[in-house]
């Protein structure tokens, strides 16, 4: 007998001993998912246990779903997300609802036994309930494949252990819980920065084609979403097109002109036919939802309106990979950035709208400006004319009376010729001298070239930035008015001169011309448009006028600043291009001359490609530019004759002059072309 007490009482002590330990090893574990591993590997290996699982109560309060178990069977329970009916037929159930352990010494005879396929050698069970403070939070299990395997000291022992580990739940969920309001503020301030930098792009941003793309890159990186998008109405009301997208996804849609139908089966259709949010949790489960290929791992969606008024604009569409992704906070935040962007919409549709009207004034202001230079340029003509007429009727009338006065003669001549030279210039400025059928993309660095060397000016420095390498324009007729304004500069007595080209928004080439001149009054700025105005003396006042033509009927822009003493800048704007791509099969033996310059280098690098038709001694056709900085154009042209070279000769140029075409072709030159300045352009000058 006291050797049985002995034995009891050391197996008190060891079983004390072990939950000492037990509680020791879990009490500092704060994640839940460790402390639960921990605990269950812990209690079957000090304890020597078949199994140790822990159950914690549901949000519901009527099941207790397993959060751990040892080994095995514990990992196959968990996948099968295992649980049972608190109060229903289970040790753990029963444990819970009592808020007292159960022992099961023979679970074969226990009335309360729930039956598990996965631990089928179970032979006695113990449940203990999980208390923190009043509140019961679970269970945990305990079994073992010996019958009778638990006493009351066991019981006791591992109560004590379960405590702790309540305990130590409690103290995890709440360190859970402050880490989640921590990352809950943490989110909030990365959402208030989102949104503050969303109000401050969408006060500085109005270009839509820039805002919209900037929007969702900013969502997705303060967010940490999947993907956002923005879809704006058309005119007609009936598709929602989208604008944005983010990453390859978004460019992808972008390529193939993605829309979605207003109030069709989509969440940014419904979104914007109801003028209100659309939230799917789980996008499997929703029935309106669009299923994007794009976007196959969409498991939850926003879409938000973007209204302006009454007026809904658009919708913002944001997805997640994860279900339930979207906060309280995430929707108002998100909320609040899209009405600031559907301000900036309007705003932006606003502008537009303003710069479509503006243009409207603007194109009826050249048309009025054309027919005032119209008719000042018949009323000019016509006093400049008649001088002309009533001359000749006097020498007629000399020249048969048989007294011709030679002094006066001469006189009446000279004033012919001036008067006829003057009529000849104002016609060049008001309609140049030769026309393209239609605007084709050119080379703007050889056409400025060709502008000033066309005037004979100098120092003039040019940049033109790479991405504005072409414009789509009259190569004759913009050099025309490039040449104009240039010369204006060189005429206002400046020292410096620059041309600069760069992008501009909307598919557009911005060239400003800045000068050092002596600049323009206020009252001069006003009527600097004005057909016959000048400030300098002997000149007819059209340069301006027959720019402003040029640039306009070439769907540009153009605009004066000026102030006295400080010098001229003219702001242009033209449509940017692109040249047309094309592979040339073929070409005959050519033979170039020309500077090292852009264009010869585009040409060159263009025909180099292609295979030769044959291979002769000499070229079979030649090419010259006509504006050569290397050599004299016109001491080429004289060799090229007398060496009976000009049947095969073509003299290529950026802006025409008939009176030099005359001459050359005169000559016996073959021909004389424009420039080609895209690859399908070449094959022109050797076809007939």
């Amino acid at each position: 007998m006291k050797a049985s007490n002995s034995t009891g009482a050391e197996r008190q002590a060891a079983l004390l001993q072990a939950a000492a330990r037990v509680s020791r090893s879990i009490a500092s574990i704060l994640d839940l998912n460790l402390l639960f591993n921990r605990t269950v590997d812990i209690i079957c290996d000090e304890f020597g246990f078949y199994y140790a699982g822990i159950f914690l109560i549901d949000e519901t309060g009527e099941w207790a779903v397993l959060k751990a178990g040892r080994g095995e069977a514990g990992r196959a329970m968990l996948a099968e997300r295992h649980k049972l009916k608190i109060g229903g037929n289970s040790m753990i159930g029963a444990a819970i609802q009592n808020r007292s352990g159960r022992i099961a010494l023979d679970v074969g005879k226990e009335a309360v036994f729930f039956r598990n396929p996965f631990l089928p050698k179970t032979r006695s069970e113990m449940a203990l309930p999980l208390i923190a403070g009043d509140e019961v939070i679970g269970a945990l299990t305990v079994q073992s494949e010996i019958e009778a395997a638990f006493s009351d000291d066991d019981i006791a022992a591992l109560q004590t252990m379960a405590d702790q580990l309540a305990v130590a739940i409690a103290n995890a969920k709440l360190h859970r819980q402050n880490q989640d309001l921590l990352r809950q503020a943490e989110r909030r301030t990365r959402l208030l920065r989102a949104a503050n930098k969303v109000g401050k792009e969408v006060t500085s941003v109005l270009d839509l084609e820039q805002l919209l793309p900037k929007m969702v890159d900013t969502i997705v990186e303060a967010y940490g979403f999947y993907y956002a998008g923005i879809f704006l109405v058309d005119e007609s009301g009936t598709w929602a097109h989208l604008r944005a997208g983010y990453g390859e996804a978004g460019k992808a849609m972008l390529a193939e002109g993605h829309k979605l139908q207003v109030g069709g089966n989509s969440m940014i259709g419904t979104c914007i036919h109801l003028n209100e949010a659309r939230i799917a949790l789980d996008v499997g489960e929703e029935r309106v939802h669009f299923k994007n290929p794009h976007l196959p791992h969409t498991r939850s969606e926003m879409a938000l309106p973007l209204a302006f008024g009454d007026k809904v604009l658009g919708a913002v569409t944001v997805q997640s990979v994860e279900e339930r992704a979207f906060s309280q906070d995430d929707i108002t935040s998100l909320q609040t950035m899209a009405d600031h962007l559907a301000v900036a919409i309007h705003n932006a549709y606003t502008l537009q709208a303003l710069e479509a009207a503006h243009a409207e004034i603007l194109r009826n202001k050249v048309y009025e400006a054309l027919t005032a230079a119209t008719t000042e340029a018949i009323h000019w003509i016509g006093n400049k004319a008649l001088p002309i007429s009533m001359t000749i009727a006097r020498l007629k009338e000399d020249l048969v009376n048989g007294q011709p006065d030679l002094q006066s003669l001469s006189e009446d001549l000279d004033l012919i010729a001036e008067a006829s030279e003057m009529i000849v210039q104002v016609k060049e400025q008001l309609i140049g001298q030769a026309r393209e059928q239609k605007p084709r993309p050119v080379l703007l660095q050889d056409v400025v070239q060709a502008a000033i060397d066309a005037r004979g000016l100098q120092e003039v420095v040019v940049n033109i930035a790479p991405e504005a390498a072409y414009v789509m324009a009259d190569s004759t007729q913009l050099a025309r008015a490039l040449g104009n304004l240039l010369q204006n500069a060189a005429e206002a007595g400046a020292s410096d001169i620059r041309l600069q080209a760069a992008p501009a928004s909307k598919g557009q080439v911005e060239i400003r011309i800045r000068d050092n001149g002596c600049g323009m009054s206020a009252d001069a700025l006003e009527k600097a448009w004005t057909p016959f105005y000048s400030t300098k003396p002997d000149h007819h006042g059209l340069g301006l006028p027959a720019a402003l033509h040029v640039i306009t009927q070439l769907q540009g822009q153009i605009h004066l600043h000026s102030q006295a003493g400080q010098g001229t800048t003219v702001h242009i704007t033209l449509p940017a291009a692109q040249p047309t791509p094309a592979e040339l099969s073929s070409t005959p033996s050519i033979l170039l001359l020309d500077d090292d310059d852009p264009w010869a280098q585009f040409f060159l690098a263009t025909v180099s490609s292609a295979k030769r038709s044959n291979q002769p001694a000499e070229a079979d056709l030649l090419l010259i530019d006509q504006f050569l900085h290397t050599a004299d154009f016109e001491a080429l042209v004289k060799q090229i004759h007398a060496a009976g070279l000009a049947a095969k000769t073509i003299v290529l140029t950026a802006a025409m002059d008939v009176d030099k075409m005359t001459r050359l072709l005169r000559l016996g030159i073959r021909d004389v072309r424009l420039k080609p300045y895209s690859p399908a352009e070449i094959p022109a000058l050797w076809e007939e």
